[in-house]
């Protein structure tokens, strides 16, 4: 007899007894229950709006029809100025990603110094810092009167104009995306068996040859990885090229937004549903790449890390020489990327910084936060304001935590069960980090926002709960992501052992699992609040002439005016999105699944 029929003949008879039966049966199946919620909320408010764009791009009049697509795959400008120019900088955007963020990799997979994992644990920035703050980092550093220029006018060279260029826009992807292409081959190269490259040398390979056919092949899934990923992220980029190309160098998800804007829905759905399938089957190639990477460093034996610091030099033979001198130009090298990185990382941020305390004439004021708080005080009702952008940032990021949250959890548990179908499940969950903000934006302001009959009925979606929804799709991939790799690496007896003392899958789940993985749980809170905090694509089409806008949305139109006041409501985005990084740095250190 089982511990639960023994519990069912030992349970008291009567009404006491038959609510007891219920309670029991309904924690049993709250799982399931709960799952079966999480699935109709993911198909309502993310495969619902997908599948409208679609439906946009091949229906014509309510009839069937491949007019749409056609149009836009045989349109030379649609071929040529979008899909090509957005294919192109996207792939030099990768390259400019992939040779900045692997020194970063090498830097912290072979060296030892002070301060290094707080440095790894910067290579999460990409997934936390709102690409509008990068946007006008990059406006406040390379503008015509922004800090580079205002640097060679110091040393008497004339000024540089980078923005509204093709480079600009590959630097400022390279900025967001070289460190996850750094925290993607770190793990690879930590996993590098230590053996085999001994093994090598003792065979007579140099340290070149060693590191040629020995450590790069067992890099290069990784760095595959990471330049995949690169590329769908710039290939949907939205914010950085609205902001540094505008609709001069404009790219699909640009154009995408001018056609929206334009209130032409149909070729803004056909060129969403040809972008859609590009990301999805690059987003599949990825799938299958971080498979085989997971599993290819397991039970490796890894090398040691160097210091960095200069060590004392041992003998004066000619070997130990080459040796010297060799760790003299590393150390070179490694001072020459972190002057890189000051450039390329750390200017933006400090540029965005600067020119918000800074005046016309160069001194230092507090002008452009006064600008915002007399906007606040005295603007038109039409005008942007901070403190309602501030107040619906904050509404938006708890709602879109309250739904986020408990999806990303079931989905945890759900992508660690055994059962067929797994993968199937798995990569349906994950499906939102490979179609854009644009995109679902579009589909639920044409699917929800314009609401749908039912039974002569219109059923609409509008408002705060809207960007709720958008921002809610966008965040609980992550919180799936820290808590995942949590409950796959627990003890499976812990749970039996629960499960022996009578108690049902839900309850062990609830008093077992997820306070052993409770600080995912806390890391993935704040990926989801971090994530709606700076959400810029869906907010938006979705806020459009609202007063919905948010602090990202404010600082795009501030910055379509004075740049000033953009910067000092920059500023108040950085410090939000910062608080939510201390807790993910804090909580998050386990987390190294993308």
């Amino acid at each position: 007899m089982t511990d639960e029929s023994r519990n069912e003949s030992a349970r008291p008879t009567g009404p006491g007894g038959l609510l007891a039966a219920a309670r029991d049966h309904a924690e049993r199946r709250a799982l399931t229950l709960v799952a079966g919620v999480t699935a109709v909320v993911l198909l309502v408010l993310f495969y619902y709006p997908i599948a409208t764009v679609f439906a946009d791009a091949v229906l014509v009049d309510g009839a069937l029809s491949a007019a749409p697509l056609l149009d836009v795959l045989s349109d030379r400008f649609y071929l040529v100025d979008i899909l090509w120019f957005t294919a192109k900088q996207a792939a030099l955007s990768t390259v400019a990603s992939v040779a900045l963020g692997l020194p970063g990799a090498w830097i912290l997979s072979r060296f030892e110094f002070r301060g290094r994992e707080t440095l790894r644990s910067l290579t999460i920035l990409p997934f936390v810092m709102p690409s509008i703050m990068v946007a006008i980092g990059f406006v406040a550093m390379f503008g015509r009167n922004g800090t580079l220029n205002a640097a060679l006018a110091a040393v008497g060279l004339g000024p540089v104009e980078l923005l509204y260029t093709l480079e600009a826009i590959v630097v400022a992807h390279a900025f967001y995306n070289a460190p996850l292409v750094t925290r993607v081959t770190t793990a690879a190269w930590e996993s590098v068996d230590a053996r085999t490259v001994e093994t090598a040398r003792s065979l007579g390979a140099s340290p070149f040859r060693a590191f040629r056919d020995v450590v790069v092949p067992q890099l290069l899934p990784a760095i595959l990885v990471g330049a995949t990923l690169t590329f769908v992220f710039t290939f949907a980029s939205f914010p950085i090229v609205l902001a540094l190309g505008g609709f001069q160098l404009a790219t699909v998800e640009v154009w995408i937004y001018k056609l929206v804007g334009e209130l032409n829905y149909a070729e803004a759905a056909a060129l969403a549903a040809v972008e859609t399938a590009i990301s999805l089957g690059l987003t599949y190639a990825y799938l299958r790449y971080e498979g085989r990477q997971t599993a290819a460093g397991e039970g490796a034996h890894t090398q040691p890390r160097r210091s960095l610091l200069p060590g004392p030099l041992s003998g004066s033979s000619r070997s130990s020489l080459v040796a010297s001198l060799r760790e003299v130009g590393t150390r070179l090298a490694v001072v020459g990327y972190g002057l890189v990185i000051l450039v390329v990382f750390v200017g933006p941020i400090a540029s965005m910084v600067l020119a918000s305390v800074t005046g016309p004439n160069g001194g230092l004021t507090l002008r452009h936060y006064e600008f915002l708080l007399q906007r606040q005080a005295t603007g038109a009702s039409y005008q942007v304001k901070p403190l309602p952008a501030i107040r619906n940032s904050l509404v938006y990021a708890f709602g879109s935590l309250a739904v986020a949250l408990p999806m990303g959890v079931v989905m945890a548990v759900l992508t660690t069960r055994r059962f067929r179908g797994r993968k199937l499940i798995d990569a349906l969950a994950m499906a939102p980090l490979a179609v854009s903000g644009i995109v679902v934006g579009l589909g639920m302001l044409r699917g929800l926002v314009f609401g749908l009959e039912v039974g002569g009925t219109r059923i609409q979606v509008t408002g705060t709960v809207a960007v709720v929804a958008a921002h809610a799709v966008a965040a609980y991939p992550f919180v799936t992501r820290n808590v995942a790799p949590l409950l796959g690496s627990l003890d499976s007896r812990l749970v039996e052992s629960a499960r022996s003392l009578g108690a049902s899958r839900t309850r062990a789940l609830w008093d077992v699992e997820l306070p052993l993985v409770w600080a995912g749980v806390v890391a993935g809170a704040a990926f989801a609040f971090a994530i709606s905090i700076g959400e810029f694509d869906a907010t938006v089409i979705l806020a459009s002439g609202s007063g919905s806008y948010t602090m990202p949305v404010a600082v795009e139109r501030f910055l379509g005016r004075r740049l000033g006041p953009a910067t000092a409501m920059g500023c108040v985005l950085l410090l939000v999105t910062s608080l939510s990084f201390v807790v993910i740095e804090r909580y998050g250190g386990r987390w190294g699944d993308v």
